[in-house]
């Protein structure tokens, strides 16, 4: 942060050799511009004024016309809307580069995270998984009960045979 960005000291008064702007407006402003510029939209409004330029200055009566057949004016504007359309879209390819690392800091925070509570759930659920393995299921219960069941059957009908009487 510089000093002219702290609002607790006072600002300097002098004469600035550097013109001050705002950096995020002017790069929203060249997104909006590059992102203009890589439509079909803006394809079809060039080809148009070109056509028109070109058709104007073949056709037009020889006062009106303003840029001569080899349209040397034409161009120099072609010429210089490239040499301002370059750098707007790398300074907005830029910008979206900032934007994508961070967002590919967040995703991969929040990956670290989401692996973290893989792990530890896995581990409850490894952990729940032993303890059920020493709790007594309702199928095992029944089973024991039926082999106890048979036992008892099998002792009252020996006891049975043995005495005669019931």
């Amino acid at each position: 942060m510089s000093m002219t960005d702290r609002l607790d000291q006072p600002r300097e008064l002098g004469l600035r050799l550097r013109p001050s702007y705002d950096r995020e407006a002017f790069g929203r402003l060249s997104e909006r511009i590059a992102r203009f510029l890589g439509t079909a939209r803006f394809l079809v409004y060039m080809t148009g004024f070109v056509a028109v330029w070109i058709l104007w200055n073949i056709f037009a009566p020889a006062g009106w016309r303003f840029d001569p057949y080899p349209f040397i004016f034409l161009t120099l504007m072609l010429s210089l809307q490239a040499s301002y359309a370059a750098p707007l879209i790398l300074l907005a390819q830029n910008r979206q580069d900032d934007r994508d690392r961070i967002q590919n800091e967040h995703d991969r925070r929040a990956a670290e995270r989401n692996q973290a509570d893989v792990e530890y759930l896995t581990r409850e659920i490894a952990a729940l998984r032993i303890a059920l393995g020493e709790v007594a299921t309702r199928d095992y219960i029944r089973s024991e009960l039926q082999h106890l069941q048979e036992e008892l059957r099998d002792d009252y009908d020996a006891a049975f045979r043995a005495g005669g009487t019931r």
